[in-house]
């Protein structure tokens, strides 16, 4: 599938009453933590290779694979949690989540933290670590008049501070959130439910995007439009094939590798006179 394409899964599909754009960070706009999941498969595997069960180690990695894909969107504990359970199984006795979750942080830190630090120093410039067409696409929501939401499962703390260093944060008017200790408290699917409840929008009133099965499901489940950011990192100019079927999967209305389709998938979302 070349970079510029659209793929539309759901015929007619258009967000024209759409009052609210829900966005996920990483991966959806920000690829300064490209490659996390080479960097948490590899030591869930080690953790269960570790219990010598004898599996074949492409078997536990297949495995790994497989719940870290499901729960891609949501609170990054929820995966280290996935990982508990599944030594649990084996008779092994888990660390707590939280101390898996922390040297899943500690190796992603090796990997990202010249990439931040590039950023932070003014080395390069923002558009170097966004999906491509990303500042545009978000313009032209802002002023089609579109109230923006920003979620990720990423920590609050690295988020806000990354979506800043990236100059995106000032399009958030709805505001910016991430993963807390108190992992319970917040979702994107909370989040969805209180712009709900507060009488901001109807479920049918929203757009979203995501490269996660997570907030895909979400979007499609209150009667949303979702878009599904399926690039292949970190050159972001074709589709991930893998990434694709997970968002198929779960509804997404159309693929995109990237925001360069942004007057194509304008006018597709937004049919009328009135295109970006």
């Amino acid at each position: 599938m070349e970079g510029l394409m659209i793929e539309q899964l759901t015929a007619g599909a258009t967000a024209e009453r759409a009052r609210i754009a829900l966005f996920d960070f990483d991966g959806t706009l920000s690829t300064i933590r490209s490659g996390w999941m080479d960097v948490m498969i590899p030591m869930m595997v080690e953790v269960l290779v570790d219990l010598k069960t004898g599996e074949p180690e492409a078997d536990l990695e297949a495995l790994v694979r497989e719940f870290v894909g499901q729960l891609t969107g949501k609170q990054t504990i929820y995966q280290m949690i996935a990982l508990a359970d599944e030594v649990s199984k084996r008779g092994g006795t888990p660390k707590d989540p939280l101390e898996y979750k922390h040297m899943y942080l500690d190796r992603l830190w090796d990997r990202i933290k010249g990439r931040v630090a590039e950023l932070r120093d003014g080395h390069c410039a923002p558009e170097k670590y966004l999906i491509p067409g990303s500042m545009e696409l978000l313009q032209a929501l802002r002023e089609r008049g579109l109230k923006m939401y920003l979620a990720s499962g990423t920590d609050e703390v690295y988020m806000k501070e990354e979506a800043r260093l990236l100059g995106v944060d000032r399009y958030f008017d709805g505001g910016v959130y991430g993963a807390l200790d108190d992992y319970k408290s917040f979702s994107k699917a909370i989040l969805i439910q209180r712009i709900i409840q507060s009488a901001e929008a109807r479920g049918d009133e929203f757009l979203g995007f995501g490269d996660g099965y997570v907030e895909i499901e979400n979007v499609k489940q209150v009667g949303g439009i979702a878009v599904g950011v399926a690039s292949d990192e970190p050159e972001c100019q074709k589709v991930d094939e893998w990434k694709r079927n997970r968002l198929a999967g779960v509804g997404a209305d159309y693929i995109v590798p990237n925001y360069l389709c942004r007057e194509d998938l304008w006018s597709r979302l937004f049919p009328g006179p009135a295109q970006r």
